[in-house]
């Protein structure tokens, strides 16, 4: 089983906002693998060590993206592919969505597609379904149980707000995760130091069968009109009383004006 799992690196710590493009400042941050990228290649590492295959690492982003791909290789991934070029800046869901589905074609027979749930950055949860779309294959989503049935069906329970789905799918496919799904494998020393013997590969828009126009800030039709910082709001404190049935006296008259 051919496994692409689709990680994106977000910001650690306080992040920066470019004031022309109003999009986050990527390059020369220190950053992390996505939380919910974790569970995802946790999850592609468990088929693997059950069906057998390889599990491959795709990202979107400036080269230093390279070290979270190198901890992802670290966790049990075999190989990786950032895809790296300043056309691909500035890129909202759709066009990153495109991007990393013509990086999906190239890689070839891919059978699995793992997301995590969202970034906790931009919080959206839309770039895997974009994916499925783009390469017109089945999508499951908010998945917090994945079964492999005979060697190209898949068992997923999905855990929505109100209820608890199950849903079965032929591959190939994409599926995004839940947090609830597993708990992601430490980084042992060794697995860190054999990361480093993996191969890391890059590459461009010229590397890849894409239309200009929807790559990039070109292939973005989201437009971000403003960015402010909210207004700090100060409350009033006030300490109750110790004795208890003045406190409660006291809160009951707050609570009434």
């Amino acid at each position: 089983m051919k496994i692409v799992v689709c990680i994106k690196q977000v910001p650690v710590g306080a992040v920066k906002i470019d004031p022309e493009t109003h999009n986050l400042v990527r390059s020369n941050v220190e950053g992390d693998i996505n939380p919910y990228d974790r569970n995802a290649i946790e999850a592609a590492i468990q088929l693997k060590e059950q069906a057998g295959g390889e599990v491959i690492l795709l990202s979107m982003g400036p080269d230093s993206y390279i070290s979270s791909l190198r901890d992802g290789l670290a966790m049990g991934a075999d190989s990786a592919v950032l895809l790296s070029s300043r056309a691909f800046g500035g890129a909202d869901t759709l066009a990153t969505a495109y991007t990393l589905a013509a990086g999906i074609k190239k890689i070839g027979n891919v059978d699995l597609i793992l997301f995590g749930r969202q970034s906790v950055d931009a919080d959206t949860g839309q770039v895997g379904p974009i994916v499925a779309e783009d390469l017109a294959i089945p999508q499951i989503t908010f998945a917090e149980n994945i079964e492999l049935h005979d060697h190209n069906v898949l068992v997923v329970k999905r855990l929505l707000d109100n209820a608890v789905q199950e849903v079965k799918v032929t591959l190939p496919a994409v599926v995004s995760v839940r947090a609830e799904l597993n708990q992601p494998r430490y980084e042992n020393p060794l697995n860190i130091q054999t990361s480093f013997e993996k191969s890391v590969t890059i590459w461009s828009e010229k590397d890849l069968d894409l239309d200009d126009s929807q790559i990039g800030q070109a292939g973005s039709p989201t437009v971000v009109r403003k960015v402010y910082a909210p207004d700090k709001a100060t409350k009033q404190m006030e300490q109750l009383p110790t004795d208890a049935s003045k406190a409660v006296t006291q809160l009951l008259s707050e609570l009434n004006n």
